[in-house]
């Protein structure tokens, strides 16, 4: 097959990008995602998904499927998103929307699943068959590849790692939850430790308290991240802490999957070593059976946000719908 477009739908905007059969994006696109607030909206997001397919369609004529990745659940069919937390999908038929207006096969995938299929096939877990995916935002996101496939499930929503609970009336999660990992491991938990730093006054807070004028809710991840990066003290340690979370969690997952390889992209990843170091410390102090274990690799992700275009795209091409 020839070219596909991959489409990233996410809550303020919609990338896409036209993909060749080595994973390189080609061609790129973007548009605002439509307003989740206004009547009609799950109308709109799709018809500004068919006008970016149909742009590409006039730049480049091989174009032949369409792969969306859509934050939220999936029905196995790959067609229908079952539910989004943060876009009002309901039992939203994505794929008959889409594929009414553009006159291709589309195929639709969870984000993160799509990210992972795209980190297995042509970045840090080329090399591995089987691999997680962790992406480290705003909660966290997750994406399985079990034997060289994609793993989704008996019901295609597999992979939401976010919402294993790690402490038993936790934290509230977005989820209705308590003691979700991502409000332990994430871009909020980091954030929300920072804030604390500062409206308490805490001795070592003073560059978190100057980088926001004394506002603690001005704070942002960014933010935190860039200071560990400067050597900041205090924001080292919330890094890491994070990096802990993420570490220990990763150890019960490794029970249950044992895969080779877990890749970590995500903003919070920016952190490099100050994150990854001890999230591979914990990993090991809290693996089963360590020292009579091979040790699971913990990598950086490499296709940033280029991987859910990009997986998306190669998931359209494999699929059985396209001929």
């Amino acid at each position: 097959m020839g070219l596909t477009v991959g489409v990233d739908v996410g809550g303020t905007k919609i990338a896409s990008g036209v993909v060749d059969e080595s994973g390189r994006v080609v061609g790129r696109d973007e548009v605002p995602t439509p307003d989740p607030d206004q009547e009609g909206a799950p109308e709109a997001i799709a018809s500004a998904i068919a006008g970016l397919v149909r742009g590409h369609c006039e730049n480049h004529d091989a174009v032949e499927a369409v792969g969306i990745g859509a934050a939220g659940f999936v029905d196995k069919k790959r067609a229908v998103v079952i539910f989004a937390p943060n876009i009002p999908w309901r039992d939203e038929p994505l794929r008959e929307r889409v594929q009414s207006q553009v006159d291709l096969p589309v195929v639709v995938e969870n984000d993160a699943n799509a990210a992972a299929w795209a980190e297995f096939q042509f970045g840090a877990g080329e090399d591995v068959d089987d691999l997680v995916l962790l992406t480290v935002g705003t909660g966290i996101g997750g994406g399985i590849v079990l034997d060289g496939e994609l793993y989704r499930g008996a019901f295609g929503v597999a992979g939401e790692v976010g919402h294993l609970r790690v402490v038993p009336q936790g934290v509230l999660c977005g989820c209705g939850n308590r003691g979700c990992w991502e409000q332990y491991a994430s871009g909020n938990a980091l954030v929300r430790d920072a804030r604390d730093l500062v409206l308490a006054g805490a001795p070592g807070s003073e560059a978190l308290t100057e980088a926001c004028d004394g506002i603690a809710a001005e704070l942002d991840g960014q933010t935190v991240t860039r200071l560990a990066r400067e050597g900041d003290e205090a924001c080292v340690g919330l890094v890491g802490e994070v990096g802990r979370w993420l570490g220990e969690g990763l150890a019960s997952l490794a029970a249950v999957l044992d895969p080779a390889v877990t890749v970590v992209g995500g903003g919070v990843s920016a952190a490099g070593d100050l994150l990854l170091t001890p999230m591979r410390a914990a990993f090991e102090s809290e693996l089963t059976a360590h020292g009579f274990r091979p040790v699971m690799e913990i990598r950086p992700a490499e296709l940033g946000n280029d991987a859910g275009i990009v997986g998306a795209g190669d998931l359209a091409r494999r699929s059985p719908r396209v001929p």
